[in-house]
């Protein structure tokens, strides 16, 4: 595979904009271990190869469970989340999948049990992102396989846009 365009180079302020939509859902308060489900989970029904490579190096960074990274696409069907991250997910499914059944009520009244409305906004704030993300990354062939989490730092991940000509250069999201 190789990448279309270099996104970074050719939009800098509008990765800018992506960058500081980052940095606020990462400092919003929500669990680390949750948005890397919601994130991955995302990236999984978006068919983001490079996007799910980079969130189960995340959560394995972060401790997550092996068991959890290989059931989280069948995540109704195990015993291993929780009611908070069931509604979680539920909700990021709902979202990401917004065009087939425009966020149903008894999804978002499952949320609302699970998390406040800010809690709320900043999930749906950070299901945005993600899904933002996967369009760069699907849609300019962003090569999976080459994120390393060492690469992630705390901040605005300015650090890990990419750079021209150097594989392995990642956007921290």
């Amino acid at each position: 595979m190789k990448p279309r365009i270099q996104y970074a180079e050719a939009a800098p302020e509008g990765l800018k904009a992506m960058l500081g939509l980052e940095s606020y859902v990462r400092h919003c308060g929500l669990e680390g271990p949750l948005l890397e489900l919601v994130k991955l989970r995302a990236s999984q029904i978006n068919g983001c190869a490079y996007c799910v490579d980079m969130h189960t190096k995340d959560a394995r960074a972060e401790g997550e469970r092996e068991q959890r990274l290989y059931a989280l696409v069948a995540w109704e069907e195990t015993p291993f989340f929780s009611d908070r991250e069931r509604a979680a997910l539920a909700w990021t499914e709902a979202i990401t999948k917004i065009g087939e059944g425009h966020a149903p009520d008894p999804v978002y009244e499952q949320a609302r049990r699970h998390f406040s409305e800010k809690e709320l906004v900043d999930l749906t704030l950070a299901i945005i992102a993600i899904n933002g993300w996967n369009r760069l990354a699907i849609g300019f062939r962003t090569v999976p396989g080459t994120y390393d989490p060492a690469q992630r730092r705390t901040g605005d991940g300015a650090s890990n846009i990419p750079k021209r000509g150097r594989p392995g250069s990642d956007v921290q999201r």
